[in-house]
């Protein structure tokens, strides 16, 4: 089995620009290719060496895309995930600045390195490479890093019912 990081290098464009493809929309596109890397990364013990490893991370990524837009129509009536989703400014989301203000001091309560790394590529506008060498780690560990930091966000939204 090639390593996580050589399957990654080789193969990331071709993912992005598949799903790039299908969505149309090259935020939507790179977030998918990061959750596509994430579960690769967390199943890659079970890939078959038999089947052609492009089309393995393809059908992953095919069916991440159909679950984020089966997700996006149940959360269309809710703006924030949406912008969140999409790497905006949290606080431009909320005309309410208390709400604003709640989300900002869990982002800043959150642990390392989530909040730094969601931080960064937010509102710094860093891309993952820059993040992972500040952290001398790699691409991919920004990546997951990020989406793990956006999720706890989402599910703070979810949980405080905002």
């Amino acid at each position: 089995m090639q390593d996580f990081e050589q399957i990654y290098e080789n193969y990331f464009r071709d993912v992005f620009l598949y799903i790039r493809s299908l969505s149309r929309d090259e935020l939507t596109a790179e977030e998918i290719t990061e959750e596509t890397f994430f579960k690769v990364l967390k199943s890659i013990d079970s890939f078959d060496e038999r089947c052609d490893i492009r089309t393995w991370l393809i059908q992953i990524a095919k069916n991440t895309y159909y679950t984020h837009l089966k997700k996006n129509k149940r959360l269309a009536e809710i703006p924030a995930y949406d912008v969140i989703a999409s790497d905006c400014n949290v606080a431009s989301v909320f005309e309410d600045k208390d709400t604003a203000l709640r989300i900002h001091k869990f982002l800043f309560g959150m642990e390392e390195p989530y909040k730094e790394v969601f931080t960064l590529r937010v509102f710094a506008e860093l891309s993952h490479l820059q993040i992972s060498n500040l952290f001398g780690k790699t691409e991919s560990w920004s990546r997951v890093t990020y989406h793990r930091a956006k999720i706890k966000i989402i599910e703070f939204i979810m949980e405080d019912d905002l």
